[in-house]
């Protein structure tokens, strides 16, 4: 068992994780850009579907998503990518559509990838989305738990979605942590999606409450600040002076006033160019202490998006399965690398591979 948290057995529990979160169809012009592209693959993401997704597909856990869909034949493409995800899909709330999306509507992302000096762009059309209506009382928390849930995770991305998505997260994580469920919160702070509703000032006041009820919180540089108000002191935003000393600083003052946190983690990104990024994490525990993984100096990118969720899902499944902090940062940081070499926002490793990356291996040819 691993000493940093405590998890249910997995022989009591229908479920490893479940995850709360909108799933939205991610379309994507590839090696184009948006603005000028005629042609665009679609995959699914989410924030904190991507998490549960991970923790199926490449790390073979079992998992739902709490959801909410429109009815029609988008909704219904988003239900086949997350079966093909291989979550359980029986908490999707699905929303009567009224024709042309005038009450509900199900939520659409376009992102491409960016290149060199030319950044990756996201552009949301996610108004009035079925998720972003839910109500506390529309899961019946207590009967979705009490089955067995060893690990719920939900984040910053949803929470932001509108005034009830914060209750709705209070609710879920109440009754998670009642029985006996491990909470996880990335905080995955998007200034776009707090702009309208208040900015940094209203972020914080949700987020701040929703870390009351945090056993693992996950989060960068920027997430840490923005969202709850703790400063990392002397690094510039791109990372690109490293110093590790600041950061243990800042989770020093945020493990210190939410007593609640059990462990604390965060990713290190220098960017160098939209396509070399500098990526490292490190981790507190009041178990074990800090640890940091392997830095991985020039690291190559393919499609940066999805990275953080892929380390969360590897850091939480670490934190299940393994012995210590160390390997879980390690896990975490191996899948977060591994993901963003691939397109999508959702990852294609196996556990082979992250554990291959993780314990040392290099990036030969396998024959």
């Amino acid at each position: 068992m691993n000493p940093s948290v405590s998890t249910r057995p997995a022989t009591e529990c229908r479920y490893d994780v479940v995850a709360l979160g909108e799933v939205m169809l991610r379309l994507d012009p590839g090696d184009r850009r948006i603005r000028t592209t005629r042609t665009f693959d679609v995959w699914e993401g989410g924030g904190e579907y991507n998490v549960a997704r991970g923790l199926r597909r490449a790390f073979g856990l079992r998992g739902a998503v709490v959801t909410a869909l429109a009815d029609n034949e988008v909704g219904r493409l988003v239900e086949d990518f997350i079966l093909t995800g291989g979550l359980d899909t029986s908490w999707i709330r699905w929303h009567e559509y009224d024709g042309i999306g005038r009450t509900v509507r199900n939520g659409l992302n376009f992102t491409e990838r960016g290149f060199g000096v030319r950044g990756a762009v996201g552009v949301s059309d996610r108004g009035n989305t079925a998720i972003a209506q839910m109500r506390p009382d529309d899961v019946d928390w207590d009967a979705l738990f009490s089955q067995g849930v060893r690990w719920f995770h939900t984040g910053g991305i949803f929470a932001a979605l509108s005034e009830s998505s914060a209750e709705v997260a209070e609710a879920a994580m109440t009754a998670a942590r009642k029985h006996g469920t491990v909470v996880s919160y990335d905080l995955n702070y998007r200034p776009s999606l707090w702009k309208g509703i208040g900015g940094p000032a209203r972020a914080q006041e949700v987020n701040r409450r929703l870390a009351s009820h945090v056993d693992v919180m996950i989060g960068n540089e920027e997430d840490f600040t923005a969202s709850l108000g703790f400063e990392v002191e002397g690094v510039d935003e791109n990372l690109t002076d490293l110093d590790t000393g600041a950061f243990r600083a800042m989770i020093d003052k945020a493990a210190a006033e939410y007593e609640n946190f059990q462990v604390v983690a965060t990713t290190l990104r220098g960017v160098r160019t939209a396509t070399v990024n500098d990526w490292g994490a490190i981790a507190w525990s009041r178990a074990e202490g800090f640890v940091e993984a392997t830095h991985r100096p020039a690291l190559e990118i393919y499609d940066r998006v999805g990275g953080g969720d892929s380390f969360a899902s590897g850091l939480a499944y670490g934190l299940m399965e393994l012995g210590s902090l160390q390997e879980a940062v390690e896990f975490g940081a191996a899948h977060g690398a591994l993901a963003m070499t691939t397109p999508g926002d959702t990852t294609t490793a196996t556990l082979a591979e992250v554990a291959k990356l993780a314990r040392g291996g290099s990036a030969r040819v396998q024959r």
